[in-house]
């Protein structure tokens, strides 16, 4: 699954590290996901989505065959 984490965090000019403390994560994680070597928790992805200030569907971009 690919997301869009990396380029919605630079425009809003937050760090993985912000964004791992806003989420309750670990800068590892979210550097993880941006690089589509873990998928998130439902949980995750929707906390992740909101505070990017985004939709889920907006963030995560399902490709068939995975």
């Amino acid at each position: 699954m690919k997301n869009r984490i990396h380029e919605l965090r630079k425009a809003r000019q937050i760090s993985q590290e912000q964004l791992a403390k806003l989420c309750g994560v670990s800068r590892q994680t979210i550097n993880a996901i941006e690089n589509d070597k873990y998928d998130p928790s439902l949980e995750l992805a929707f906390k992740l989505a909101n505070k990017l200030d985004v939709s889920v569907d907006e963030l995560f971009i399902y490709k068939k065959g995975r």
